[in-house]
């Protein structure tokens, strides 16, 4: 095998090792909002809303694969259900952006696209992305649910969720890895609660 000036084996498993702790702590701590968070979605997708999803980065990128297996499929043949992500029509994005500015690119979508029944799930590792902010807040006045997903508390959004998982990690691509894991966790619940007929909670 060879070598690597500057990397050590010793380094990689330790840096792997943390995020499987951050992993652990996180189930230790919020598999409950988890499952609380994929069944309010669930019933509102079975009672014909649909989920709009937004953030920044990397966070939008999540946004995107979560909207994806939604309308796609995450293990399960089944329909297809609404989910939008905000971070995708580069047109809306630029022309909002230009016209209104950065911190409304979401918020004006939510207000075309949403509506009372539809749920938005924001994503910031910050909890402060005021894009992300202003979405929640047009969500709310729609009356939509309003779900975070969260880093370090959640910050200014955490006063405009209704429910919320936060992860206690120190660093942003930390935060990062547990989202994603649990994005994947509320897809396969959404999954079984819609193709087993189960009650979906909240």
């Amino acid at each position: 095998m060879s070598k690597c000036p500057g990397i050590r084996l010793e380094d990689i498993r330790k840096n792997l090792e943390e995020s499987s702790e951050a992993l652990r702590e996180f189930a230790r701590t919020q598999s409950g909002a988890v499952v609380e968070c994929a069944k309010a979605i669930a019933r509102r997708l079975r009672a014909g809303g649909k989920a709009l999803v937004c953030g920044n980065g990397g966070s939008a990128s999540q946004a995107q694969h979560f909207a994806a297996e939604l309308v796609g499929r995450f293990e399960k043949e089944r329909p297809a259900w609404p989910a939008v992500a905000l971070t995708t029509d580069t047109a809306i994005i630029t022309s909002v952006g230009n016209d209104y500015g950065f911190d409304e690119i979401f918020a004006r979508q939510v207000s075309a696209l949403g509506k009372k029944g539809d749920v938005l799930l924001g994503i910031s590792t910050s909890g402060r992305s005021p894009n992300v902010i202003k979405a929640l807040q047009a969500a709310k006045d729609i009356g939509m649910l309003t779900i975070g997903l969260t880093g370090r508390g959640g910050g200014d959004m955490k006063p405009l969720l209704d429910l919320q998982m936060d992860v206690r990690a120190g660093t942003t691509y930390r935060i990062q890895e547990v989202h994603l894991a649990a994005l994947h966790q509320i897809c396969r619940i959404v999954e079984e609660t819609l193709t087993s007929g189960g009650k979906s909670g909240r």
